[in-house]
């Protein structure tokens, strides 16, 4: 079997491909490891876009400029990312939507809750299950191919061309290949290989949660790195990890398992104590840091500590929190030694020193006096009734992946690939060196999915790729 342009993956990053390609004249067959059913990844559990806009538009509010996309970004990676990539990033971001609108995603105002980055992200109506039907919608209504059930177990690459794919041995040609098959989340073992025993004679590793698909496995990405010696990027460590609801399931459990309410408490570790400043930053920018910092506690988890004040300022989780009359209580019902618990709790609220309390901007709430301090939103948690939530690491996407340029080409010893891209979660890690802010996942998965189908398609025709983003917008 042949075609024109192959896409590897049935996510945001591939779909944008595949239209991008087939919008550009050439044969498209996508192949999707997962059923139907489950296809799309982990798109189909995101919520938004962040965009760079310099004045409102429709469901954005104000301006968000590129320089301050760009100062999020260098703030939350700690400079851990490519200036030249993530500029372009951030410019694709703000041009994108009316082509996402053409192939039927919807957008929507911010919801209750996240009114806090109204002013930066734009939501998908119907979330990011309604945007991978869309683009599946639009991708079939032109003519791209779609296999279902379809998992590429190698590729045949020489002197870093692609030739071919192999599928459940069957061999498929094609002219040019785009890769947007995820990262190596739900493979267990090079989770535990990446992490390794800690000091405590635990393996993390073994007490993570994988909050999307459960076909992300990194086949093709060890194979590229390992068997063809693609250029890699990114330490094998880091991803967008969250701290999650400990009573989550293993899998798909996606954003409604997430714990919004750090902020608004304390977080303590098995033995009652405090371990990271919680009020360091707005959520958004904070949140994808706190499964990282679960992980490194003893037994991977940690405690969500809020008392009544805080009830109605976040959004409420999918299960209930454990509730109690009195701290003392509460530390018992979580399995807290209640001595410990009561000296970090009193502690803490005599280090409050509380100012105009606004969750909405850093306020002067803080503590004096206390390591870890609470930089912001710190008030004593003396208001019955009590909360807690049991807290571990879930795992959104790695950022390990391969190194490319602003053509999106996979790159062997430094010269990049005539006829094969990547996008998305496979070389995210150009951008994402470490942290996450709410929203750029997708707008990497737009943008270079976008520019690899493009290139795709012109190697396809015998083409050179070109350089930077689509401009294309229409």
């Amino acid at each position: 079997m042949n075609t024109d342009v192959l896409v590897i993956g049935g996510g945001n990053a591939a779909l944008c491909a595949a239209l991008m390609a087939r919008e550009a004249g050439s044969r498209v067959l996508l192949l999707e490891s997962a059923p139907r059913a489950w296809r799309g990844g982990n798109s189909a559990h995101t919520r938004n876009l962040r965009c760079m806009h310099d004045a409102p538009q429709d469901v954005l509010v104000d301006a968000y400029p590129e320089e301050e996309y760009w100062q999020d970004l260098l703030k939350v990676t700690g400079g851990l990312t490519s200036e030249h990539l993530a500029r372009m990033v951030i410019r694709a971001s703000s041009t994108c939507r009316p082509w996402m609108r053409r192939h039927g995603v919807r957008f929507q105002p911010a919801l209750a809750g996240t009114l806090h980055v109204a002013r930066t992200n734009a939501f998908f109506m119907g979330g990011g299950k309604a945007l991978v039907n869309a683009y599946y919608r639009s991708a079939e209504a032109l003519g791209v191919q779609v296999r279902y059930d379809s998992p590429v177990e190698r590729i045949e690459v020489e002197g870093g061309e692609f030739k071919a794919a192999w599928v459940k041995g069957q061999r498929i040609s094609a002219k040019s290949c785009v890769l947007a098959a995820g990262g190596f989340e739900s493979n267990r073992e090079w989770l535990r290989e990446a992490w390794g025993q800690n000091a405590r004679g635990e393996w993390p590793a073994d007490n993570f949660l994988i909050r999307g698909t459960a076909y992300n496995r990194g086949v093709l990405l060890k194979h590229l790195l390992d068997d063809h010696g693609a250029d890699r990027i990114g330490d094998p460590t880091q991803a967008h990890m969250v701290a999650i609801d400990a009573r989550a399931p293993l899998y798909d459990g996606g954003i409604c398992t997430r714990i919004d309410c750090v902020s608004l408490g304390v977080v303590v570790n098995r033995e009652g104590e405090r371990f990271y400043d919680e009020g360091e930053d707005f959520w958004p920018k904070r949140y994808a840091i706190w499964g990282r910092l679960v992980a490194q506690q003893p037994g991977q988890i940690g405690y969500s500590i809020i008392d009544s004040k805080a009830i109605g300022r976040f959004m409420p989780p999918v299960f209930p929190g454990v509730k109690a009359d009195s701290l003392p209580a509460l530390a018992e019902k979580l399995g807290l030694p209640v001595e410990t618990f009561m000296q970090t709790l009193n502690a803490y609220n005599g280090a409050c020193r509380v100012g105009q309390f606004d969750h909405t901007t850093l306020d002067d709430c803080h503590t004096e006096g206390l390591a870890p301090a609470k930089t912001h939103w710190a008030r004593p948690i003396d208001t019955a009734p009590f909360y807690g939530y049991a807290l571990k690491p879930g795992v959104t996407f790695t950022y390990l992946g391969l190194h490319t340029d602003d053509t999106a080409a996979v790159r062997f010893g430094n010269l990049p690939s005539r006829n094969l891209f990547v996008a998305g979660e496979m070389m995210a890690g150009n951008v994402l060196g470490k942290g996450y802010t709410a929203g750029v996942g997708m707008s990497i998965g737009t943008a270079f999915g976008r520019i690899a189908g493009r290139n795709a398609a012109l190697a396809a025709a015998g083409q050179a790729a070109a350089h930077g983003a689509v401009k294309d917008e229409g």
